[in-house]
């Protein structure tokens, strides 16, 4: 790695992402092993993605509370296969104050039994349903190989958690966080994710069905992206988490859960970035435009000064602008490949000759058609183009993306062609649905049952591996992933 740049992704992807995420100044290691400081840079990521979700969630009638990130033990062994799925991840205290604590408390690694204990309290009547609840929170899950914002044993998430008069409910419930989470995936993060259901050997431990966003990276391999958990009456029996019906007899509320995490700042990173960097998508953009003023002196004094007048205008249309004119020690080459390190969607050049002319010289990020680079705009123009530039963009990235993985999806019907798919793309193949069937896929291949997708045509046929009828009257895609 030279001192400016990173690894090239075609020589070792993990090593391009280990160093980025440093580099663009997004994260440092925590002293934890396996922990990381979110940097202020890579912190108005998230909170530019917190807000359009928190926005959403709210819209539809859920209210933030905030729950212990201490859980007795004796609350996640109520519910067995819940236990049993987290165990591995756990981080458990049995000393505080000096002594030794009567029962272990498990640092929060989700909060389904907590919010269960709760919602049996409060919930005593059908009128009392549904009951719409939402947690911003950090969770704890003991990571063994740990990436930056991909898989750190803490992590950020917004964590719902609902109850409901029936499966019905509960089941559009499911399904409306399913979508919140595409929507933001698509319309913040320009990923194009495919939307479906998980297999039962992936479902999330403690679920009657699970669902999941799913992205492709650059590399071809797969990110589970955000995930919505019909939990059926399996928390409400745990918990005792029951309501008085119309009639009068006790019923057990029908429960959900969903979250998504810091994990999509990393699958933006993977989805857009390239050798030279990150590649924000101007909506999750913390600057969306970085000015550049170019002069010495008594030069570069009046283009700083125009640069802070151009700043004003564009930050008065509602765009994110950063004037780089505090850092005169730092060639403006040294400025322009650290904001194309740093992902900035467009950046402005303003030099002597530029104001003469009553011009900026823009340059996008990346092209946005062929061929396209440096152009230069009237100066007094450039605020109200802007939002077009910057929307345009968005547009482009999402289409770049959603096209590199059509190219590398493909219908597959033998196994080996199966394997040498997967090998840096997705599967669409038919399977079994046997969980000793996905596990010996993953076993040779490395590959798992990403997503099987919602819009995916009705199909029949036999296992790609086994040889058995399908399971699902549709294909399922494979890929590796993180």
């Amino acid at each position: 790695m030279s001192r400016e740049g990173v690894t090239p992704q075609s020589e070792d992807f993990s090593a391009w992402y280990n160093e980025l995420v440093v580099k663009a100044q997004l994260v440092d290691r925590g002293p934890v092993r396996g922990t990381m400081v979110i940097r202020p840079y890579g912190y108005r990521v998230w909170e530019l993605l917190q807000a359009d979700l928190d926005r959403r969630i709210k819209d539809a009638g859920h209210d933030n509370a905030c729950f212990p990130m201490f859980i007795p033990e004796s609350y996640l062994k109520r519910e067995a296969e819940h236990v049993e799925g987290f165990s591995p991840e756990l981080a458990v205290v049995t000393i505080a104050g000096g002594k030794e604590l009567e029962e272990p408390l498990v640092v929060r690694p989700t909060s389904e039994t907590v919010i269960g204990e709760y919602m049996a309290k409060w919930i005593d009547s059908h009128r009392d349903l549904p009951l719409l609840l939402n947690q911003w929170a950090n969770v704890v899950r003991w990571e063994m190989r740990p990436r930056m914002f991909l898989r750190t044993t803490e992590f950020l998430w917004q964590e719902g958690h609902t109850a409901h008069v029936d499966e019905d409910d509960a089941m559009r419930e499911t399904m409306w966080a399913l979508d919140a989470y595409a929507g933001v995936a698509r319309e913040l993060a320009a990923i194009p994710v495919v939307a479906g259901e998980k297999t039962p050997g992936e479902r999330f431990a403690g679920a009657v069905r699970t669902y999941t966003i799913e992205g492709m990276m650059r590399d071809g391999r797969a990110l589970q992206s955000g995930t919505s958990h019909y939990l059926g009456t399996n928390f409400a029996k745990a918990f005792e988490i029951q309501y008085q019906d119309e009639d009068g007899k006790l019923t057990l509320a029908h429960t959900t859960s969903w979250g998504m995490s810091t994990r999509m700042i990393g699958g933006v990173i993977m989805t857009h970035g390239d050798d030279k960097g990150l590649v924000l998508p101007p909506r999750l953009a913390p600057y969306q435009v970085v000015i550049v003023p170019i002069g010495r002196k008594e030069q570069g004094e009046q283009a700083a000064a125009e640069a802070r007048r151009l700043g004003a205008a564009i930050k008065s249309m509602g765009i994110r602008v950063h004037v780089d004119d505090n850092r005169p020690q730092l060639s403006p080459g040294f400025k322009f490949n650290e904001w194309e390190m740093r992902g900035v969607p467009v950046r402005i050049e303003l030099g002597k000759r530029d104001i003469e002319g009553g011009v900026a010289t823009l340059v996008r990020r990346l092209p946005t058609v062929e061929g396209q680079g440096k152009e230069q705009i009237p100066l007094e123009k450039v605020p109200e183009l802007l939002p077009g530039i910057l929307a345009d963009f968005q547009s482009f990235l999402l289409a770049r993306a959603e096209a590199f993985r059509e190219e590398h999806t493909a219908v597959v019907d033998s196994w080996d062609a199966f394997g040498a798919q997967v090998s840096g793309g997705w599967a669409r193949a038919f399977h079994c649905g046997r969980t000793s069937c996905e596990d010996e896929i993953k076993a040779e291949t490395a590959a798992t049952p990403r997503v099987i997708a919602a819009d995916a045509p009705a199909e029949t046929g036999t296992c790609v591996r086994c040889g058995e009828p399908s399971a699902y009257g549709k294909r399922v895609i494979f890929g590796k992933a993180y």
